[in-house]
C-alpha cells in the first residue's frame, strides 16, 4: 500500500513516487487521484507528458476511465525542467515514451524539493523493460506496481499484448490494439505469434541442407 510522505520542512528535499504496470492496469488514474489530492492541499502542481501522446486529448492527460486533469505536453524531458520551477509537486505521465534525460531531470527536481510523481509502463509488447522506467524505478522512494485482469484467464495481468502486426516499439493504441495478458496467457499468445515464423525458418533450413 502506498503512504503519502509527510513534509519535513528541516530537510529541503522531495522525492520520486512511480506508478508502473501493463496497459489498463490503472496508471493514470492513480496519477491523476495523487495529484488531485495535492491540488485539493493547494499546492501548485504541474503536470507534463510527451508530446506524442494525443490519443484522448491533446493538453489532458486522460485514464481510460475518462478521468482528467489539464497538462503540459513537452517534446523532451529537459522542457520539464524549465516549466517545472516554483511547484510544490510535479506528475508526468507516460514517462516510457521521453528520453533517459527523464532521470536526471526527476533527481534533479526531487533535489530541489519537489514531490514528483512518475507514470509509465514499466514493460514494452515484447516484455522488455521499456525505456527510462527501470532507472526511475531504481531511484525512486516509492514505486507502486499495479495490475490489470487477464483478458484471457482472469487472473492478474503485467504483460501488455500487441495484437497487431507492427513492430514499431512506440505504437499508441488502446483495447484494439492491445491486451493485458498474466504471465501464462502472455507466454502462450507470443508462442502463437512466434510458431509460424519459426516453421518457416526450420522450413528454409530444410530446403537449403537439402541442396
Amino acid at each position: 500500500m502506498f503512504l503519502e510522505n509527510t513534509v519535513n520542512h528541516k530537510e529541503q528535499f522531495g522525492w520520486i513516487e512511480v506508478i508502473c504496470g501493463s496497459m489498463f492496469s490503472g496508471k493514470t488514474e492513480e496519477l491523476i487521484r495523487r495529484l488531485k489530492r495535492a491540488q485539493f492541499a493547494k499546492q501548485k502542481v504541474e503536470i507534463f507528458k510527451p508530446e506524442v501522446d494525443t490519443r484522448y486529448h491533446d493538453e489532458m492527460v486522460v485514464s481510460h476511465d475518462a478521468n482528467e486533469i489539464r497538462s503540459t505536453p513537452v517534446p523532451a524531458a529537459a522542457n520539464i525542467a524549465i516549466l517545472a520551477q516554483g511547484c510544490d509537486v510535479v506528475g508526468i505521465d507516460e514517462a516510457q515514451f521521453f528520453d533517459d534525460e527523464i532521470v536526471r531531470v526527476c533527481n534533479d527536481l526531487a533535489n530541489q524539493g519537489i514531490r514528483v510523481i512518475v507514470a509509465g509502463l514499466d514493460m514494452d509488447f515484447k516484455g522488455n523493460p521499456f525505456g527510462p522506467m527501470p532507472a526511475l524505478m531504481a531511484t525512486a522512494e516509492y514505486v507502486t506496481k499495479v495490475h490489470a485482469v487477464c483478458t484471457r484467464t482472469g487472473n492478474l495481468a503485467n504483460y501488455s499484448f500487441r495484437k497487431t502486426d507492427n513492430d514499431k516499439l512506440v505504437m499508441l493504441g488502446e483495447t484494439e490494439e492491445y491486451e493485458p495478458l498474466s504471465r501464462a496467457a502472455y507466454y502462450h499468445a507470443m508462442r502463437e505469434v512466434l510458431s509460424p515464423a519459426l516453421s518457416k525458418g526450420e522450413g528454409d533450413n530444410t530446403k537449403k541442407d537439402s541442396i
